[in-house]
């Protein structure tokens, strides 16, 4: 039997939000490997989806920045070696001078001021990672960063017509957007935008799970669908129930009513949220 360290335990749970032994156990099924036990607890209905398998244990804040105009928008993550640090007024004050930088633009070595940060805060610092929007068309970029510095979100939204770009409610619509990212961490805009590979990978988990053992053939086809469709409606955007409606209803219908209102087309076009020690591929 293999010998499973008690924080490999932790962390699984803290992963997949599962009960301590039922983690110790898929843990040693499965010789130790993280990935393979979230997904065996999944298919056992003891984990929901957890995408805390992808983070790293880093501390650091999320910046933003959106230049005048609110056509042109940075969001990044710059790390450090501990959360007291993290919370430190001038680490954050860096954190926001390199994201209007690199919003200004985004070729510019921002090094000199790290190496000076460093200096001056005496703890290690690194720009994570950082992503640029630039609005073609008509349209508006708009970011919000969550009390703490932890989550943070941007968010391009376009329109048809100029006007409905200027007005209040649309605007009002785009800050409405960055909550509900930064509230209901979706993974797409649309169903369609979803990685292939995570469809298939839920739809492998659902096949596997207990919820179809010993259900007739005629039913498995239809469960298995349903329980896509809900994942949808979880991790879509324009699926998922409108937070600041208490999910009365999704944000797809809360766009069009106000695009019908104002007579024109209002499209999410594309969003980030970068939460700090996840990890990262571009």
């Amino acid at each position: 039997m293999a010998e499973i360290p008690a924080s490999q335990v932790v962390k699984l749970r803290e992963m997949t939000n599962a009960g301590m032994m039922d983690c110790k156990k898929v843990l040693i099924e499965t010789n130790g490997d993280l990935g393979a036990a979230v997904d065996l607890l999944r298919k056992r209905g003891v984990a929901t989806a957890a995408r805390k398998a992808t983070r790293e244990a880093n501390q650091g804040a999320i910046a933003a920045c959106v230049l005048t105009g609110a056509r042109t928008g940075v969001l990044l993550e710059v790390n450090c070696e501990s959360d007291f640090v993290a919370k430190n007024d001038m680490f954050r004050a860096f954190a926001d001078q390199v994201a209007k930088v690199l919003a200004e633009n985004p070729a510019a070595d921002v090094e000199s001021l790290r190496t000076d940060a460093v200096a001056r805060i005496r703890e290690n610092i690194r720009v994570a990672r950082f992503k640029r929007f630039e609005v073609a068309g008509n349209g508006l970029v708009a970011a919000y960063i969550h009390t703490g510095a932890k989550v943070g979100v941007l968010v391009e939204v376009g329109a048809g017509k100029e006007a409905t770009v200027a007005s209040d409610d649309f605007k009002q619509l785009v800050r409405d957007i960055t909550l509900q990212i930064a509230a209901a961490n979706p993974v797409a805009v649309r169903q369609e935008e979803v990685d292939p590979a995570v469809v298939a990978k839920e739809r492998e988990i659902v096949a596997n799970s207990d919820v179809i053992k010993n259900k007739p053939p005629q039913a498995v086809a239809k469960i298995i669908e349903g329980k896509l469709d809900k994942f949808f409606k979880e991790n879509c955007l324009l699926n998922q129930g409108f937070v600041k409606r208490n999910g009365e209803i999704s944000v797809q219908e809360h766009i069009a009513t106000l695009a019908k209102q104002l007579g024109d087309d209002i499209v999410v076009r594309r969003f980030l949220r970068f939460q700090v020690g996840e990890a990262f591929s571009a």
